[in-house]
């Protein structure tokens, strides 16, 4: 049985604080099956945008995990904010979490595949 996003969300969060890192929900989606982005903004100026994997992203093994895909990087934070905009456009229902994870890495923290 799949978690609801709120709960996969605040598990997140949890696991970021834990890692000595900092989160925070910058949009709040749909509690029961919103789309979740992640925008991992490192110490140095780079950041990271991930969405929800595509859907031959499943692994039979791990029915339940949530796949991502990373979906820009760089140092050019307003082109990933825009991007993040027009998500939000297509999708009102869209989750939203900034993270700075601080000793692990964002692929510690998700299932990021690759497509």
């Amino acid at each position: 049985m799949r978690v609801t996003t709120e709960f996969w969300v605040s598990a997140l969060l949890r696991r970021v604080f834990g890692a000595g890192g900092f989160a925070a929900v910058v949009k709040r989606g749909a509690t029961e099956a919103g789309a979740v982005f992640v925008l991992s903004r490192g110490r140095l100026g780079d950041v990271s945008l991930f969405g929800p994997g595509p859907q031959t992203s499943y692994d039979s093994d791990k029915p339940d995990d949530r796949f991502f895909t990373l979906l820009g990087a760089g140092d050019d934070a307003a082109a990933l904010d825009a991007r993040l905009e027009r998500e939000k456009k297509f999708d009102p229902d869209i989750w939203v979490v900034e993270i700075e994870a601080a000793t692990v890495s964002v692929e510690e923290l998700l299932s990021v595949k690759t497509p």
